[in-house]
């Protein structure tokens, strides 16, 4: 086994132990510190595809700015220990079920081999180019080798996109002034 392949796997066991650890908390911003865990793990493999500005986002947006978000929210709402949560035969029945449907989706992904994979995207010619699956995919291949994956990003987000863009900012500003004032009336 070499060095990529075994970083790949200590990046996935933290990812997948995370993402459970994560879903079995009863306290949630110990659940939101586990989820920062688990996007951390994530921008690892991120990195190991050859994917730098994806995982760099991952980390700033994703595992900074928008957890920030998540327990600035908890934190406001006082979010205290749930008095509903499912429990009973249903849930149990509910939880074996669709722990029994990923086992099954693992057990057929477990079939694929390189090999296999390689096999049936060779029989599937529309397959071996992705960027030709959308009809900007070649303009996108193109801009990326002219501006680079940061300019390629930047350029029709703060040109094409930028009302929609600082529309979005507005609507998270008004939402968190929405979360302050509904937390005032409580206090």
């Amino acid at each position: 086994m070499d060095l990529t392949t075994a970083v790949f796997w200590i990046f996935s066991a933290w990812a997948i132990a995370s993402a459970l650890v994560t879903i079995t908390r009863r306290n949630a911003i110990a659940s939101a510190m586990w989820l920062v865990s688990t996007m951390f793990a994530l921008s690892g493999l991120f990195v190991l595809l050859q994917a730098q500005f994806i995982a760099a986002i991952q980390v700033l947006v994703y595992a900074g700015a928008v957890m920030v978000l998540f327990l600035f929210v908890i934190m406001l709402l006082n979010i205290g220990h749930a008095t509903t949560d499912m429990r009973g035969p249903a849930a149990v029945a509910a939880t074996v079920v669709i722990a029994g449907l990923l086992v099954i989706q693992l057990v057929a992904l477990a079939r694929y081999s390189p090999d296999r994979l390689a096999g049936e995207v060779a029989q599937a010619p529309q397959m071996r180019d992705p960027a030709a699956a959308f009809i900007g995919g070649m303009a996108a291949r193109q801009a990326v080798a002219e501006q680079g994956v940061v300019g390629a990003v930047a350029a029709p987000l703060f040109q094409t996109y930028l009302v929609p863009f600082e529309l979005t900012s507005i609507l998270l500003l008004v939402a968190i002034i929405g979360a302050v004032v509904l937390a005032k009336r409580r206090i």
